[in-house]
């Protein structure tokens, strides 16, 4: 698994269905275009390595990122496979941006032994909310 992974939050995505849809609707040629204003200093570090996507707390699916792509406006698109890989659900705070998630915090794709992953979403995000997870 590469070292070095970003996460990002799916804003205005409620569900794994709707990041889905967003995918499958922003598909071209395979890839998937994400915008984003900062440019990572540790760019080719990430290459091979996957975005994260958080929704409701967790990180929920990921997407090998294929390269990156300067704009005309001045940002920056991230490239990455039109692949959505889904991924048990695992604790994250939300955040701005992007953040870097070195590649020993990636989640692996098998199911953590808290039981936190099974918790409903609603039931998570007020636990969190008290600082109990």
């Amino acid at each position: 698994m590469p070292a070095l992974h970003l996460t990002k939050v799916a804003v205005g995505c409620r569900t794994i269905e709707s990041l889905q849809k967003r995918v499958q609707s922003r598909t071209s040629a395979g890839e998937v275009r994400v915008v984003t204003r900062m440019k990572p200093k540790r760019m080719d570090e990430l290459v091979g390595g996957s975005i994260h996507w958080i929704i409701k707390h967790r990180l929920v699916a990921r997407q090998e990122i294929l390269r990156f792509e300067d704009r005309k406006d001045g940002r920056l698109d991230i490239i990455v496979s039109a692949e959505l890989e889904l991924i048990p659900p695992s604790p994250k705070r939300a955040h701005q941006g992007w953040r870097y998630l070195e590649g020993a915090k990636a989640p692996t794709g098998e199911a953590d032994s808290s039981g936190l992953s099974e918790l409903p979403p609603l039931l998570y995000s007020r636990l969190s909310a008290l600082a109990l997870v």
